[in-house]
Parts: C-alpha cells; structure tokens; sequence
C-alpha cells in the first residue's frame, strides 16, 4: 500500500530518520534535521553513488570545489540574471506562488507552463479561476522576476562590492576545475569529474516534505566528452542512471523516463531527460541527465579569458569538450527509497508489522544485538556488539520482549539479528535472524563475522 506524506513524514520522526529543522523554536519553514538513522542512510546512499560513478569507475573522478564562488562565474553563466521564477502575490492574503506550478497543480499536471512568457501565464490563471491555495482568493500581482540564488557578504561590510552568492548547483565547480582536474589527474577525454556537495535554492513553494527544499545536496557528474559523441554517451548516462536506481532498491515500474520535447529543451541542451518516480502526488522529477553541449566551458573561456579547450594527444587537436550531467538530488533518492520500502505486512494470525525492505547496502543499521534475558546475557551480547562492531554498524537494545525487539529492527530496515541466549553461554552459538523471511540459523560465533560479511554483500 502507498504511504501518504504525513505517514512516511510521521515514520521518519518517530524512527530517528528526519526531524523538524529548529523544531524546539516551532520549527523554520522547509528545513529539516537528519537524526542518527537519517544520517546513517544519506550516507549511504553518497557511498553507493560515489563508488559507482566515481571510485569504482574507471572513466570518472571526483572533487569538492567550496561553496562560495567568484560572482562573475554566475555573470558569465546567466545564472545572475537568468535563474528565476515566475512569482506572483495574492493581493487579499499576501502569500506567494509560483504562476507555473499554479498552472501545474490546478491541472493536476495536464497542462505544462513551461516556456510561456508571464503574460501567458498570467492570462491563464485568471481566465481559468485558478484561486490562491491559500485564502481561495482570485486577486493576484502581475508576475515578476524572482532570482532564486541565495545572496550574502563577503567581509566586513554589506555592500553591492562584496556581494557573493550560495551555488544554486555544484556544477560550475567542476567547469571551473576542467583544467586543473584533467591536467593533475592526466585523464583523456572521455572522462567525468563527479561531485556530492550542498546547494541552496531561494524556492517561493518548497514543500512536499523532502522532495523541495531550499537547502539540499546534489550528487552530480559532468561526463566530457568529443563533440559528435555526446548523443552517444548520454543514452550511456541516461540507462547508467536507470541501472543504478534499480540497484538502490526502487521499484522498476515506479520509474520512468520523460524526454523533453525538442522545442521545450533549454537553451544550450540538446537532450535532456528526467527519470521520474511515482511519489506520494504522483510522478515527479528523481534525476535529470542533460547533454549540456559546450555551453558552460564556453561561458567560462569567454568571460575568463582562460584557454579552456583540450588538446587531443592522438590527433593533437584542439577543441571544447561536450558535457552529459547526470544530476541527483540525495534528498529525494532517499525519499524515494523510504516511499518504495516502507510497508505494513500482514503476518500469519493476523498480525502486522512495519518492514522497511531497503537494500542491504543502504540499512542504516546492518546488524541488531540482542540479549534474550537481559539478567542473565547482557555480558555476553556486549562482548558479541564489540566484536561486530569492528566491521559492521551494529546497534544494540535490551529494551522490551523480544519480540518487539525483532520489530524494531524490521521497521528501520535490519537485514540481521543475531540473540544471545542460554545456550550462547553453554556452547558459544548465537541466532540469527533474517529480516525479510523471519528465518533463523544458529552459528557459532567465531563464524558470525564471516557468515554476515558474505550474507550482506
């Protein structure tokens, strides 16, 4: 059954996953807290990216370019100017929206703004009725320009001087780093240079839990690649992306891609592609690869004066790479994998229990220890936590019977179990139990290491 936003968000809090961001000040609109499970599975989701796009891949490598970068690198890019919403206000209650997603919502996807000028858009909401979600109010601004990029100071003093931006993406970095990461790294093109980093998007609507938010981190790739090839190597990228969803646990058919049609591409793509998954309100963007041309080394090598172009040592010729970027969100991958793994599981007897069915690779948690009879086993079971703990992330309870032990450990995704009891005492065996079929093994404990390590690759 599909979970609801505020069940998946009600999960998330009670399970130590997501918090409420300043929630003990009543909270600050669209931020979020990653507790001790939340953490532990955003990790691990940027461990299994980085491996499969970057350390384990033979074609790419990887960097962390900061935050904070030269203003004239979001002149030359158009981001200073062209990276905006359509927003408007409603005159009766004040709140504001995006005139897109207005369009968006009150047609419940059927009909896309995107490339209408503000007119257009404008003409639309009121010839349809398109009321403020807010107040039901028909009485709106006209739209205006509303620059998404978070502004800030550098220095001492608050002036249009020392004016710097938050990157609202984590690619310009690596544009800004082609050279130098091709020239130490001595890699030829084709090649990738991937990134995991924050970004911060002044959002006029975030919502829908984690999906939108102003702050956020991108696991993100520029592939570059010989002009000629790029349609080639984004059908790559483009299946790679698919493949490695599949691999983290989503379900097949609640994926999909979304080709943009020709006339709504963005200006310097000649491709792009979302691979959408079915949330809570239905279909929505997950992943977006674009063949992004030689638009933004261009950009750079104009406005620097910096020779960006590589020279071919096979051919000795000189010309600007094409890009493929594959750009992930973290934060909605994880939504994702919580919405597509999270049940309720009807037992035989006619008893339930909340499963999170999450890749072995991904649990938080890979291994539970548990005392059967905390009296008696505690000493043991601590001296087996210690010993697992050296090649696994393990957690402990004592806490309860049993078997709301065992239920615990399913609810936040525990592939094992391994109890402690009397007959661990007598001939140093333990059980374990496997969190999907419920079944159990006894071992002894000098094979358990060996048993899990095989069990949870």
């Amino acid at each position: 059954m599909k979970q609801t936003l505020d069940q998946l968000n009600a999960y998330a809090k009670r399970y130590g996953f997501i918090y409420q961001g300043s929630e003990i000040y009543g909270g600050l609109a669209n931020t979020w807290d990653y507790g001790p499970l939340g953490v532990a599975l955003k990790n691990n989701i940027k461990k299994l990216w980085w491996e499969e796009f970057v350390s384990k891949n033979p074609l790419n490598v990887g960097i962390d370019s900061s935050i904070l970068l030269n203003p004239k690198t979001w002149e030359a890019t158009g981001h200073a100017t062209g990276f905006k919403d359509p927003l408007m206000d409603c005159k009766l209650c004040k709140s504001r929206h995006r005139a897109d997603s207005l369009i968006a919502t009150a047609t419940h996807g059927e009909v896309d703004a995107d490339g209408w000028d503000y007119s257009q858009m404008y003409d639309y909401i009121i010839e349809h009725k398109i009321k403020c979600p807010v107040c039901g109010g028909l009485d709106y601004t006209p739209i205006r320009d509303f620059n998404m990029m978070f502004k800030t100071h550098q220095g001492v003093t608050a002036d249009s001087v020392n004016d710097i931006y938050l990157r609202p993406e984590t690619a310009q970095g690596i544009f800004l780093n082609f050279k130098n990461v091709q020239r130490t790294s001595r890699k030829k093109v084709p090649f990738g240079i991937g990134q995991i980093g924050k970004s911060f998007r002044n959002e006029i609507t975030p919502g829908n839990f984690i999906f939108r938010t102003r702050e956020f981190e991108q696991m993100e790739m520029e592939f570059f690649c010989k002009p000629g090839t790029e349609l080639e190597w984004f059908v790559y990228w483009k299946q790679f992306a698919m493949d490695f969803l599949l691999k983290a646990g989503l379900k097949r058919d609640h994926l999909k891609f979304y080709d943009h049609p020709k006339e709504k591409l963005s200006f310097y793509s000649n491709a792009t592609t979302d691979i959408v998954f079915d949330f809570p309100w239905g279909f929505d963007e997950l992943w977006g690869i674009a063949s992004r041309t030689d638009y933004d080394l261009g950009r750079h090598q104009e406005h620097s004066g910096e020779k960006l172009e590589y020279l071919d040592p096979d051919t000795n010729e000189s010309y600007l790479p094409y890009v493929i970027e594959p750009a992930l969100g973290v934060e909605r991958l994880l939504l994702s994998v919580l919405c597509d793994n999270l049940e309720e599981e009807e037992l035989e007897g006619g008893e339930t229990r909340t499963l999170l069915r999450i890749s072995k690779a991904l649990a938080p948690i890979k291994v539970t220890v548990l005392p059967l009879v905390k009296k008696y086993q505690s000493e043991k079971a601590e001296e087996v936590y210690k010993q697992l703990l050296e090649d696994f992330e393990v957690s402990y309870d004592d806490t309860g019977n049993i078997g709301r032990r065992y239920r615990r450990a399913d609810a936040i995704g525990t592939p094992y179990c391994v109890t402690i009891d009397q007959q661990t005492l007598e001939d140093e065996t333990v059980t374990v139990r496997e969190r999907d079929t419920m079944e159990q093994i006894r071992l002894p404990l000098g094979e358990l290491n060996v048993y899990l390590f095989k069990a949870l690759k």
